[in-house]
């Protein structure tokens, strides 16, 4: 009983949490689909007005198509516009969710001011709901299917209560073509809200954690090269909205071959893991650390190149003082890394121009000795 509790509680926490950058990358790609499916499907939502006027329906019900259809053309091509300003507007998927959401209350208003068994007993303009709350899956943001599903429950509820207040009990909630209106069918309406918004918010769930295993190295648990790849345009942008340097560091842990060849992989292994550990005790605010690979890491320091040496430098100490024990019985091994530092953006202009010079100091660093770092050319 504890464990499937315990699995609810991780998933609640996580769609809880603000999704990382790699995530909200591709949640803003997410956007423009959706933006591009809105606008083909509020093409098609005219459809069905013009099947009523085919079929002989409810001109009453036509015309609340039409005022359903038309608007959703017009905004549809205005949240288009705004979803291929791609990450400028942080807001633009809450917007969304609740336009979509809110577009669907307002047709069922519409034809339940006129029937309102129509109202509440039409199945195509309800299911506008489930799409709604379906659609936020492509966004990446689990917080965003649990707002919009939320939303939809909440407006369904407190206009079917005002329905039952105005007209329980009433021939208003009996229709030949829509049936009659019922508390329970109406509950299981607002069931179904529950859990398309349950089963939307576990596909974004397994989402971010298919991403997050993607971006993030199982060894260590550091983001990979993938995450840093994603991040690092972000990071840059932050820096340059505040005004401020960037720094990367690339740092190689000195000999460490030796200790593969010599003591086997596992001790490798764990002395990887010890580095992180003794790293990530002194990182501050702001730093992030990823792993390129074999004995390679990258460290992300918003200052600039100065204070990034020194930094890096009483890491590089704390590093060496440090001495990692491959067995408990074993005599401790000193471990020491070289590196090389290159800032944003006097040294480059993005990640990939960053990481060449910092690779180039790093080189220096190695042929001067090692167990040092190199933040300018030689």
């Amino acid at each position: 009983m504890n464990e499937p509790m315990s699995g609810l509680r991780d998933v609640w926490s996580h769609l809880r949490e603000r999704p990382d950058a790699l995530m909200l990358e591709l949640g803003t790609g997410g956007e423009l689909l959706v933006a591009r499916l809105r606008a083909a499907l509020s093409l098609l939502i005219l459809l069905f007005p013009l099947i009523n006027v085919l079929d002989n329906g409810s001109w009453t019900e036509t015309l609340a198509g039409f005022v359903g259809a038309i608007p959703a053309i017009v905004m549809a091509q205005v949240w288009l516009a705004l979803a291929r300003q791609r990450g400028r507007h942080a807001w633009l998927p809450y917007a969304t969710a609740t336009y979509d959401v809110s577009l669907t209350t307002l047709v069922l208003v519409l034809l339940a001011m006129d029937s309102p068994a129509i109202g509440l007993n039409s199945m195509v303009a309800w299911s506008f709901y489930l799409l709604a709350v379906a659609m936020t899956a492509l966004r990446n943001d689990g917080r965003l299917a649990l707002y919009a599903g939320a939303l939809a429950f909440v407006q369904y509820a407190l206009l079917v209560s005002v329905v039952f207040a105005l007209h329980g009990g009433s021939d208003a909630l009996v229709s030949l073509d829509y049936g009659t209106v019922t508390v329970s069918n109406q509950l299981q309406r607002l069931i179904l809200i529950v859990l398309m918004t349950m089963l939307t918010a576990t596909i974004v769930y397994r989402m971010q954690r298919l991403v997050q295993m993607s971006g993030t190295d199982g060894l260590t648990g550091l983001p990979n090269r993938t995450l840093l790849v994603h991040r690092f345009p972000a990071a840059m942008e932050q820096a340059r909205e505040r005004g401020g340097s960037l720094s990367v560091c690339l740092i190689d842990l000195d000999y460490f071959k030796r200790i593969n060849d010599t003591l086997g992989h596992h001790v490798g292994d764990r002395a990887l893991r010890h580095v992180v550990d003794v790293l990530q005790q002194q990182m501050e605010t702001g730093d992030w650390l990823a792993r390129l690979g074999g004995e390679e890491f990258v460290l992300v320091m918003p200052t600039p190149t100065g204070r990034t040496w020194e930094r890096l430098e009483a890491l590089r100490r704390s590093v060496a003082s440090a001495p990692f024990l491959p067995e408990p019985d074993a005599d401790p091994i000193r471990l020491t890394f070289s590196a090389g530092v290159a800032s944003w953006p006097g040294d480059g202009g993005d990640l990939s121009q960053l990481l060449r010079k910092a690779d180039l100091r790093l080189r220096q660093a190695k042929l001067g000795g090692r167990n040092q770092s190199q933040a300018r050319d030689d």
